[in-house]
C-alpha cells in the first residue's frame, strides 16, 4: 500500500519547531564567537598540493578569462576585470555555482593569466564575503568552494605573497571547519565530510591533523549511507555517484601523500562507485539522467572509466539501487525500477517509476527524466511528465512537492510509489523485464510495464497496463505514455497516427510504434549539461474506463523505409 504523507496541520507543530531549531542553528553559525572558534588552531601552512581528476574545460576557461560565464545556454558578461558575484538576475543555482569557484579549474587551463585571474577573482571575493555571507557560507555553494579552492593551491602559489598565502590557507581551514557542522543539506552529508578531510590532509601541523581525523570518523559513517552495495549513490541519481567518486578519489589521492591509508569504508565506496559508473555508462559515452542527475559530460564519464582497476563483465541490474539495463545489439535500455529515495536524499528525487533511458547505435534517442538540480525546484517536470513513462493526467503517482518549511530546506519530494517490483528473465538474446508499482492505488490502480529487448532482430518491445485493484473509478482518467526525446533527435508522427519516425542526427532513423488510441508530439524542454534545450515528447495516449484494463503495446526497432 503506498504510504500517504501526514495531513499538514498534523505535520505543522513539528515543522514549526523544526524550522526554528534551524534558524537557532543558522544564527549561531554567524555569530561572532563561533566565527572566531573557526579560525583555532591556526594552520602552518600546506603539507600538500590536492589534486582534482576531474578532466577541465580550456574553451571554456578562455571565455571565464574575457570575463564571460556561462549558465543555461547563456554567457553572462561581467567584463574583464569584472566581478561576478552579483551579476543581475543570477538563478540560485548560478550562485552557487559562481561562489563554489566551479569554473577555477577551467580558468587555470589557460596558464599564467588564467592564475592570475583566478587570483584576482579569489581577493575580491575574500574582500566582499571572506568573513561570513549566509549564501556564500553555506550548502553546495561552501562544499563545492573549499574543494575547488584546496585544489587550485598548487597553481596559485607561486602568485601569492606571504601575507596572501596565510590567508589563503587560513580561510581554507575556516570555510572547512564550517562545512563539517553544515547542517542544511543531510543528503550531501557524504561530500561535505570527504572535503573537509580533503582540506585535513592538505593542511600543515595539528590544524590538519584535528580537522583530517574529525572529518575521516563522520565521513566512514555517512558514506556507508551515502553509496548503496552496488555502487548506486542513495539518491537514485547515477551524476551524484560520479561527483562523489571524484570527490573520494581526491581524498583518497591526498592521504596516499601524507602517507596515510584511506579508511576501509572510504576504499569500498570508491570501489563500488566505480562499479556503478561502469554500469551507467552508455555507448553514446554519458549516463542516463534519473533523479535529477544529468548525462554529465563524456570526458568526466571517460575520465572515471579510465581510473577504475575494477574488472568483470557490467551486470545486468542494480538490486539496491533498482535500475535495470537491457543490452542488444543497437540498443541500449536502462530503466528505473524502484521507489524515490528515502529522505534525506529527495532534494533532487523525481515521481517518475518506470522510466526509460535508451540508446540507439551510439546515439541518445530517449532521455529517462527532463529535469535537472541545476533548474529551478520544478513540479510537473518532476513528476511522471517529465520522464519517460506512463502519467494519469494531473494526477502524481502518490507524491507531492513540499516547501522549506515542511521539508526543512530546499522542495523535496514526499510519498510516491511505496512498493516497486522488479523481475528479469534471460533466454538466449532475449530479455524479459517486468516493472509493477503501486503509485496510483489511492486511485484503485495497479501500474506495470512489460519490457523485452529482443537482440537478435534489434527491437525494444514494451507494454504499459493499468489494472482495476479496488473499487471503479468514478469516472474515465485520461493517460499518457510519455517519451522524452533527445534534443538532437527530429521526429515525425505518420499519417495513420499508428507510428513515429525518430532520427538522431547523422544516424539511421528508428520507428516507434504503438496501438494506443492516439499518438503526438508535444513541445518540451530537458535540461542537459546545465542547459535548458527544447525537444519534443512522443506521447501514446488513451483513456482508462472505470472497472477496466487499460493496456497499450509499442515496438521501437529500426526504420525500414
Amino acid at each position: 500500500m503506498a504510504r500517504r504523507p501526514l495531513p499538514v496541520p498534523v505535520r505543522l507543530p513539528g515543522a514549526l519547531l523544526g524550522a526554528l531549531g534551524r534558524r537557532m542553528r543558522l544564527e549561531w553559525r554567524s555569530a561572532t564567537p563561533h566565527l572566531l572558534a573557526l579560525g583555532l588552531p591556526r594552520p602552518n601552512g600546506l603539507a600538500i598540493r590536492p589534486r582534482d581528476f576531474r578532466p577541465a574545460d580550456p574553451a571554456r576557461g578562455a571565455r571565464i578569462l574575457r570575463g564571460a560565464f556561462d549558465w543555461d545556454g547563456k554567457t553572462i558578461e561581467a567584463g574583464a576585470g569584472g566581478a561576478p558575484w552579483r551579476l543581475p538576475k543570477l538563478g540560485r543555482g548560478f550562485a552557487a555555482a559562481l561562489h563554489g569557484f566551479d569554473w577555477l579549474a577551467d580558468l587555470l587551463t589557460q596558464g599564467e593569466a588564467g592564475a592570475q585571474e583566478g587570483l584576482r577573482l579569489w581577493l575580491d571575493w575574500r574582500r566582499r564575503f571572506g568573513r561570513y555571507d549566509v549564501f556564500a557560507w553555506s550548502g553546495r555553494a561552501l562544499e563545492r568552494r573549499v574543494f575547488n579552492l584546496a585544489c587550485a593551491a598548487g597553481a596559485l602559489a607561486p602568485l601569492v605573497s606571504e601575507a596572501e598565502g596565510a590567508a589563503y590557507v587560513d580561510g581554507l581551514a575556516r570555510q572547512a571547519r564550517h562545512l563539517l557542522g553544515e547542517p542544511t543539506d543531510r543528503g550531501r552529508g557524504a561530500e561535505q565530510a570527504a572535503v573537509a578531510a580533503l582540506v585535513g590532509a592538505a593542511l600543515a601541523g595539528k590544524a590538519g591533523e584535528g580537522l583530517r581525523l574529525a572529518a575521516l570518523r563522520r565521513l566512514e559513517r555517512r558514506v556507508a549511507r551515502a553509496v548503496l552495495p552496488d555502487g548506486v549513490h542513495a539518491s537514485r541519481s547515477p551524476e551524484r555517484g560520479l561527483r562523489l567518486l571524484f570527490d573520494l578519489l581526491a581524498l583518497d589521492d591526498a592521504l596516499s601523500q601524507i602517507g596515510a591509508p584511506a579508511p576501509a569504508e572510504v576504499s569500498r565506496a570508491i570501489d563500488r562507485l566505480a562499479a556503478g559508473v561502469r554500469f551507467f555508462a552508455l555507448a553514446d559515452g554519458r549516463l542516463p539522467s534519473f533523479h535529477g542527475g544529468e548525462g554529465a559530460a563524456r570526458a568526466e564519464v571517460a575520465a572515471a572509466l579510465a581510473l577504475d582497476a575494477g574488472e568483470g563483465e557490467i551486470a545486468p541490474a542494480m538490486p539496491y539501487g533498482a535500475f535495470q539495463r537491457l543490452d542488444g545489439g543497437a540498443l541500449q535500455v536502462v530503466a528505473d525500477a524502484g521507489a524515490p529515495p528515502p529522505a534525506p536524499w529527495r532534494g533532487s528525487a523525481c515521481a517518475q517509476p518506470a522510466a526509460l533511458a535508451v540508446i540507439c547505435e551510439t546515439r541518445r534517442l530517449i532521455v529517462g527524466c527532463a529535469w535537472s538540480e541545476t533548474a529551478n525546484d520544478g513540479g510537473d517536470p518532476r513528476g511522471p511528465l517529465g520522464g519517460s513513462c506512463l502519467a494519469l493526467d494531473g494526477v502524481w503517482p502518490g507524491a507531492n512537492l513540499r516547501g522549506r518549511l515542511l521539508a526543512g530546506g530546499d522542495v523535496r519530494l514526499e510519498g510516491g510509489p511505496a512498493e516497486v517490483r522488479a523481475t528479469r528473465s534471460q533466454s538466449g538474446n532475449k530479455t524479459w523485464v517486468d516493472i509493477a508499482h503501486d503509485g496510483w492505488l489511492g486511485l484503485g490502480l495497479g501500474a506495470a510495464r512489460r519490457l523485452y529487448l529482443d537482440a537478435d532482430a534489434g527491437e525494444l518491445r514494451g507494454e504499459d497496463v493499468l489494472t482495476p485493484t479496488g473499487p471503479p473509478l468514478r469516472a474515465p482518467v485520461p493517460f499518457a505514455i510519455r517519451f522524452i526525446l533527445a534534443p538532437e533527435v527530429a521526429a515525425q508522427v505518420a499519417n495513420d497516427g499508428r507510428s513515429t519516425l525518430l532520427r538522431p542526427a547523422g544516424a539511421q532513423g528508428w520507428r516507434l510504434r504503438g496501438d494506443a488510441a492516439a499518438m503526438r508530439l508535444e513541445r518540451a524542454t530537458v535540461f542537459d549539461e546545465g542547459v535548458s534545450r527544447a525537444t519534443y515528447a512522443l506521447v501514446l495516449a488513451g483513456v482508462v474506463q472505470p472497472g477496466e484494463i487499460a493496456r497499450v503495446r509499442w515496438k521501437l526497432s529500426r526504420d525500414e523505409g
